[in-house]
């Protein structure tokens, strides 16, 4: 693409003004594009600061593992029961691909910084997720949605969560 153009009519963020007001919080369920995953000792007590401070909800919760904030359309953070390791990086991203781009990825992360990778791996939300770490330690994950099958072991724990996903 080489034209530059407004693109609030996809966003959540809306046009600057004064007078502008947020929009509401987003309950709908999507392919997240990006979203930060922040490691906590106290689940309980980070949940309780993210949603009374700073405005985020609980989408779904996996108790004791991990718990799904969102405020905003495309503004997702999971929280993950566990200390960060020293020598863990400051921060944590992931991004969306697709199933097909997780070796492909992999294989040039390994090119460029031998034993950089971890994964991919099947996560028990119903993903694939590859772990790389940057030059600079930065955690990223690459996280790939799996066709959704009802009789899989993540959705029996999704169902027990009382998540249902959308119709196809």
């Amino acid at each position: 693409m080489t034209e530059t153009f407004p693109a609030f009519d996809i966003s959540p963020v809306p046009v600057p003004a004064l007078d502008a007001t947020p929009p509401e919080l987003f309950h709908g369920l999507y392919g997240m594009p990006m979203f930060v995953t922040a490691p906590t000792p106290d689940l309980a007590a980070s949940v309780d600061f993210w949603t009374r401070g700073l405005g985020f909800f609980d989408l779904f919760s996996i108790p004791g593992r991990l718990t799904h904030l969102r405020r905003w359309a495309f503004q997702d953070v999971l929280l993950v029961e566990g200390e960060r390791p020293a020598e863990a990086p400051a921060s944590t991203v992931s991004f969306s691909c697709v199933l097909s781009q997780l070796d492909e990825i992999e294989a040039a992360c390994t090119e460029l910084l031998p034993g950089c990778t971890t994964g991919p791996r099947r996560m028990p939300w119903n993903s694939v997720e590859l772990e790389i770490r940057t030059p600079e330690n930065t955690r990223v994950i690459m996280t790939a949605a799996r066709p959704y099958d009802p009789n899989s072991p993540e959705a029996e724990q999704l169902r027990a969560l009382g998540i249902e996903p959308p119709e196809e």
